[in-house]
């Protein structure tokens, strides 16, 4: 498993989300980390980046439809 050049900071940044928001993400999909400069495996990255975007989609779609 390769390695993203990608820290949880770097994420939380990107993607305007506090560290604990991505710590939360991170105990729910089980990706281990010690703290907000953990570089993470690139498959880690995959499932945190696909569960921020869902989850944006969703309350995005929730905005439109009421």
């Amino acid at each position: 498993m390769g390695f993203a050049d990608l820290s949880i900071a770097d994420i939380a940044a990107e993607y305007n989300l506090s560290l604990e928001r991505i710590f939360h993400l991170c105990d729910q999909l089980e990706i281990a980390y010690k703290d907000g400069q953990t570089c993470l495996a690139l498959e880690d990255v995959k499932a945190l980046i696909s569960q921020i975007l869902s989850r944006r989609f969703d309350s995005e779609t929730e905005a439109t439809v009421n």
